[in-house]
């Protein structure tokens, strides 16, 4: 086996002292939770913010700059493709989106054509999760906005209180036509929305554990690693380990 070692101190050093800084994880899921979600307003939006500076954050993955780009595609839409399939879409069509992407990337002549791809699958991706989710039913306003603020903190610790508040209900009212709706409790929904993000974030990208705990809002790692277990039957590291694909419900 190569060791890379030696080449990782290289590059790390390197790194520091060009004081390069990668995209925090946080910001990346969310990006990627907003397709999820269907938002597509917003996933325009967001890649409209980043497409200037599109490679600030990210790593070199080739010295050539259209493969560079190809590559950051690839691994881009592989992550949001398996995302979309834990959340419903179905593999075939997930998947063989992600081909045709891929293929049209291959073929493309200039980093700009490789981008222009990049912004277009994320929002056929997220108009094919709202398609979805409006085939699943809709919730009332009041619960759209308590699953929209859940996705966007997931870092900070989520009350239901605070979400009632946030919408002008009372406790008892709000925790009864979230249940009604969703069919589960807030504090359950909200658990199982951040064991799903780490689940992805285990699979699809090589933050630490303790990082991962951390972008989460989990009050320490053991706290963390204890409730994943209890979800999934796994460790975060046997898990990571087995590449299992386990849907946590």
């Amino acid at each position: 086996m190569m060791n890379t070692n030696r080449e990782l101190d290289y590059r790390l050093y390197l790194q520091r002292e060009e004081e390069f800084i990668r995209t925090d994880v946080r910001k990346e899921f969310s990006r990627y939770e907003v397709i999820i979600r269907g938002d597509v307003e917003q996933v325009k939006k967001n890649y409209e913010e980043v497409r200037p500076d599109f490679f600030a954050g990210k790593g070199v993955l080739s010295k050539n700059p259209l493969r560079n780009s190809i590559y950051h595609l690839v691994v881009s839409i592989g992550v949001i493709a398996r995302m979309c399939v834990e959340a419903g879409l179905p593999h075939s069509e997930a998947y063989t989106i992600s081909d045709i992407y891929i293929q049209r990337a291959d073929e493309a002549k200039t980093v700009d054509e490789v981008l222009d791809l990049i912004g277009d699958f994320q929002v056929d991706f997220a108009l094919r999760m709202r398609t979805l989710q409006k085939k699943a039913g809709a919730y009332s306003l009041y619960v759209r906005h308590a699953i929209d603020y859940i996705y966007d903190h997931l870092h900070q610790p989520l009350r239901m209180e605070d979400l009632a508040r946030a919408e002008g209900l009372s406790p008892g009212y709000f925790s009864k036509l979230f249940a009604r709706e969703v069919g589960t409790t807030v504090k359950v929904y909200i658990l199982m929305v951040k064991l799903n993000t780490a689940g992805n974030m285990l699979r699809n990208s090589e933050h630490s554990i303790s990082d991962i705990s951390l972008s989460l809002g989990f009050s320490s790692q053991s706290a963390f690693t204890t409730a994943f277990k209890k979800h999934t039957g796994y460790t975060p590291a046997e898990y990571r380990e087995r590449q299992a694909y386990i849907k946590i419900v």
